[in-house]
């Protein structure tokens, strides 16, 4: 598997500042190293976090895309900024605190793993930046859509 050139930015950024460079696993890895930036990103006001997500999502597929050809391999496994944006929209208006983020991560890696349908199709469907990205961004928002359910049931 081509290694990247963690010097460029680009695929520094795309390779989740080097988490996705763990031998097993760096799907995870790097959902795990997009915590600490949710926390710092969590403390915006919500209009702020939203444009952070919507424009980590934009610069993602360019970054995706790029490191992709760079390396000849259409979504490496290194690359992992599809998972930190795939987290952070999973914690779009989560409640605070420390079970809500170990809850957003279990339920982002589930969907982001198990892939079910339209997660799956669309990983084999779509190309480029945009393909590496938005089966992410998918399984973000059906864990989301979990993630407040339990929140709501449990506030019941």
């Amino acid at each position: 598997m081509p290694k990247p050139n963690l010097t460029s930015p680009i695929h520094f950024l795309a390779f989740g500042l080097g988490s996705g460079l763990a031998p097993k696993a760096p799907g995870t890895f790097g959902t795990l190293a997009a915590v600490p930036l949710y926390l710092l990103a969590a403390q915006l006001p919500l209009p702020a976090y939203s444009v952070f997500v919507v424009l980590s999502f934009a610069i993602g597929v360019y970054l995706c895309d790029r490191t992709s050809r760079d390396l000849g391999v259409h979504d490496h496994p290194g690359i992992v900024w599809d998972e930190f944006v795939g987290y952070w929209i999973t914690m779009w208006l989560a409640p605070a605190g420390w079970l809500w983020i170990v809850a957003g991560f279990v339920l982002f890696r589930l969907f982001d793993i198990l892939k079910p349908w339209p997660i799956g199709w669309l990983d084999r469907r779509v190309h480029g930046g945009l393909g590496i990205m938005i089966d992410d961004v998918v399984a973000g928002v059906m864990a989301w859509g979990c993630l407040q359910g339990l929140a709501w049931w449990l506030a019941a």
